[in-house]
């Protein structure tokens, strides 16, 4: 952030600029506000609960993303979350029974760490699929439903993982 001020002296003058470089985030937030109005004009209604209501039955719907950045990368990601979707055949926006979880990774000495985030979830709920390195995660519990699968960076066997949960947020170490 850059504070410029107009003639040094009041500080009421002070102009703030920003320069975060977020072009590319503006547009994808433009794309989502648009399938957002194009919901209301087919009839389904968007309270500020979150909540998506249909024709009839209600539908939950839950959208949001991750920014992230990493050293020596230039560009941002964007990774999405949540169950709403858009159908890669019709293209339009669908509301899926499985949510897809915010999920970080990190890679330590001794270890992987991956945290998701599926609230109302325990250690319990959580079912794991190990293939080479992709790593499946899913869990249920009532009407929570998720699932995501993760590129790990080395391979690992389902006795290398130690899981635990606390209050929704999964943690999986993967030892080395």
């Amino acid at each position: 952030m850059t504070k410029v001020n107009s003639d040094g002296d009041d500080p009421a003058d002070t102009k703030i600029n920003l320069d975060l470089g977020l072009g590319g985030m503006l547009r994808g937030l433009a794309g989502l506000v648009e399938k957002l109005g194009e919901l209301a004009e087919s009839g389904k209604e968007i309270s500020n609960t979150g909540q998506l209501h249909g024709s009839g039955k209600e539908v939950k719907g839950i959208y949001g993303f991750t920014v992230k950045y990493a050293l020596g990368e230039e560009n941002a990601r964007v990774e999405p979350f949540g169950n709403i979707r858009t159908d890669d055949k019709s293209g339009n926006t669908i509301v899926q029974e499985i949510r897809e979880p915010v999920v970080d990774i990190f890679e330590e000495d001794t270890h992987t760490l991956v945290v998701a985030e599926m609230p109302g979830i325990s250690a319990d709920d959580v079912h794991l699929e190990v293939k080479d390195d992709l790593l499946t995660i899913s869990a249920e519990r009532g009407d929570k439903r998720y699932r995501k699968e993760v590129l790990l960076h080395s391979t690992y066997s389902k006795d290398q993982m130690v899981v635990t949960c606390n209050n929704g947020v999964l943690e999986i170490k993967c030892m080395n």
